[in-house]
């Protein structure tokens, strides 16, 4: 048994550091979660695997990002910082997970220092949050398991949503924040666009149709956005869910950011789909062929763990395989 046990933490160590294998041209986007707060489990909460280089970046963590950065055997330590849109709990409710569970020694964790993380002001009163919140956990850990306490440190780079600018610069991948419109009363909110040997990416994060989206996007070889849609008849029947329309961006009006701004390749992600026992949700297909009335470039639409190689000519669309 005891032969069986190493053989397998052995292979999970070839398959981690495979995946950890990353050259200078490497630029690769994975779409981790791709849904709401709905707990669905087809699509996981809001998170995008951007790797650049050598470096691991991640983007917002929504539920279960863990579970599907391991599926890509990308162990949770080798992370290099981690990047937050706005504070609505389903892009932060998978935060601690990652940050407790990637402290841990297996080779599905294992990280040794300090969690870096980056976001719009607020983000250290949610990191001082957490750390109250699992100081018993942290001691126990610390004196049981002998667990590096450097390592459950959060190293924080906060920014003012109105500045933005570029907030990361490291090994020629530059980071920059710029602010969105995710609704009057919801603030801060940013999108990010990340830039490297020439290729580039931008990330909406939450939002209705903004003009910061497109200046932003103008060109650049990956956009992603996120997208809301209702039956209109579900909207008449429950006007109370007019509201959450309204934070966010309808197909009709994606397909006019991605007109404007013209990236290579334009994806859904974050799908907002109201719906109730009367009305069901709209389907991809429909999402698609709403956009369609409005931009008639390349579209994908998102799924958890579809990938985006963008180190060659053309952006390379890589619906998951479990196999690869």
């Amino acid at each position: 048994m005891l032969k069986q046990c190493l053989t397998a933490a052995l292979l999970m160590f070839a398959l981690a550091s495979s995946a950890m294998a990353q050259d200078n041209s490497t630029f690769r986007v994975t779409l981790l979660g791709t849904g709401t707060p709905n707990p669905n489990p087809d699509r996981f909460g809001p998170s995008t695997l951007v790797q650049a280089g050598n470096l691991n970046l991640l983007f917002d963590a929504g539920r279960g990002n863990t579970i599907r950065l391991w599926q890509l055997k990308v162990p949770l330590g080798s992370l290099d910082e981690v990047f937050l849109t706005h504070y609505h709990s389903d892009h932060v409710n998978g935060l601690a997970d990652l940050w407790m569970t990637g402290w841990l020694p297996p080779v599905y964790a294992g990280r040794k220092q300090p969690f870096n993380i980056t976001g719009p002001t607020g983000l250290q009163a949610l990191t001082d949050g957490l750390v109250s919140a699992f100081e018993n956990n942290a001691k126990v850990r610390i004196a049981d398991e002998k667990l590096p306490p450097e390592a459950n440190r959060f190293n924080v780079t906060e920014f003012d949503e109105q500045v933005g600018g570029v907030v990361y610069e490291k090994n020629g991948v530059r980071v920059t924040a710029f602010s969105n419109l995710h609704g009057d009363l919801i603030h801060p909110s940013v999108g990010y666009r990340i830039d490297y040997q020439g290729k580039s990416v931008v990330i909406s994060g939450d939002t209705r149709k903004s003009k910061t989206v497109v200046e932003h996007s103008r060109g650049v070889d990956l956009l992603i956005h996120e997208v809301a849609a209702a039956r209109p008849e579900l909207l008449e029947a429950l006007p109370r869910l007019q509201p959450i329309m309204n934070h966010h961006t309808t197909p009709q009006e994606a397909g006019e950011v991605f007109s404007e701004a013209k990236p290579k390749m334009a994806a859904f992600t974050h799908f907002v789909l109201l719906a109730n026992q009367d009305y069901p949700p709209m389907t991809p297909a429909e999402i698609e062929t709403a956009t369609r009335e409005t931009y008639d470039g390349p579209l994908a639409m998102g799924q958890d763990l579809m990938a985006f190689d963008l180190s060659g000519d053309k952006v390379r669309v890589i619906p998951w395989n479990s196999d690869r």
